[in-house]
């Protein structure tokens, strides 16, 4: 049984009777609420703002928050839970309401704080609700997450050096502690995994840059080369254009030259290559990105080979018009929206999605302008 169905089997409305009696639940020990409100005193911004308690259990952390005079919003899946919060809160101006952690029922406002307390460890993807968290913050915004690793023979819980590694590339400060040995949190001595972590996000949005990528569109007839990524990190097993980056103070056509050099062997020039489409694409829990397409006859210049065994694992042609389904999602949206006459494309996927094509959930790539079609009798390639 997975922690996640472990928690599912918990009938939280049942639980909420008794929940305060846990020391560290309800603070009921003026030394162990003391202890708690002297962590939040530090991990609280000094000026009071809008704090977002997901999975506020009874609220006892939401009623420290408010009384430092911050605007509590808390959330809890538990109905029951969710009516003796409402019960500790009355009077201190905050709202209370119904909802998934994972998905807080906020409408698309934005919070000071994000505070969670032994909740992410329960949701399936928390890495994925970070990224959802961190959308709720606004600039100069925290996230206060306390969590940990319960039991020695059959630990269940998120380590710390997992959620330190999820947070930092989504702030600009981030800041650890152990809670472990400090008794007074816990109402008596523990010996197992228990932490926070602060991230900060920036005060101001950062300025907006884009990596740029080149993708070579080979084609043999109707067909056109792909390639099956391997070792890489990113959509490894999937078929792919031949692609890459574009390298500081290289333009898109040289890189494109470059790439199809050192990945299929073929040394191009530059009246080889045709600029077919410019995608500004923004994959799951990603920066946009541009990528650049260009196409070129597979007989330009001889016969292509994998010339990066330890990132590619096969290539092979398919038909344009018959793409198979094992692709990154990335690649056939464009190809896709190109071969139906589309050359300004935007595919801007959500954080819910699969960098893997989902014929049932990927994002439908969107044309942003008509191509102008040539006049009668022009050449067409």
């Amino acid at each position: 049984m997975t922690n996640n169905e472990a928690i599912e089997a918990v009938d939280w409305d049942a639980a909420a009777a008794t929940f305060d009696d846990e020391p560290d639940h309800g603070l009921r020990d003026e030394t162990v609420r003391q202890a708690w409100a002297d962590r939040l005193r530090d991990w609280l911004p000094d000026t009071p703002g809008d704090v977002l308690d997901l999975g506020c259990g009874t609220g006892s952390l939401a009623l420290l928050a408010a009384g430092r005079g911050h605007r509590v919003t808390a959330v809890d899946l538990s109905p029951a839970m969710a009516e003796r919060a409402r019960e500790k809160l009355a009077g201190r101006g905050a709202e209370v309401l119904v909802g998934d952690a994972d998905h807080p029922p906020v409408e698309g406002r934005k919070f000071d704080v994000v505070l969670a307390r032994h909740i992410l460890w329960m949701l399936p993807d928390p890495e994925a609700t970070l990224r959802r968290w961190r959308a709720l913050l606004r600039p100069g915004g925290r996230l206060i997450l306390i969590e940990g690793v319960w039991g020695t023979v059959a630990p269940a819980g998120l380590p710390m050096s997992r959620l330190v590694s999820a947070l930092t590339p989504l702030v600009s400060h981030l800041h650890s502690e152990r809670l472990s040995g400090d008794a007074r949190l816990w109402g008596r001595q523990v010996d197992d995994e228990r932490y926070a972590v602060v991230g900060i996000v920036p005060a101001a949005p950062p300025r907006h840059t884009e990596i740029v990528d080149v993708h070579l569109i080979l084609r043999r007839g109707d067909e056109i080369l792909l390639s099956r990524r391997t070792g890489t990190g990113y959509g490894d097993g999937l078929l792919h254009l031949p692609s890459g980056h574009v390298e500081d103070g290289e333009d898109v056509r040289a890189a494109m030259l470059r790439e199809a050099r050192e990945e299929v062997g073929l040394d191009l020039a530059p009246a080889d290559l045709r600029a077919e489409a410019v995608v500004q694409h923004r994959g799951p829990g990603e920066a946009p990105r541009t990528g650049w397409f260009f196409s070129a006859r597979h007989d330009t210049a001889g016969e292509p080979r994998n010339a990066e065994p330890h990132k590619c694992s096969e290539l092979a042609w398919h038909p344009l018009s018959a793409l198979p389904h094992d692709m990154v999602a990335y690649c056939r949206a464009a190809l896709t929206a190109w071969h139906a006459g589309n050359r300004f494309i935007l595919h801007w996927q959500s954080n819910d999605e699969s960098v893997a094509y989902d014929s049932d959930n990927t994002t439908t790539p969107e044309g942003l302008a008509p191509v102008v079609q040539p006049p009668p009798g022009a050449p067409v390639s």
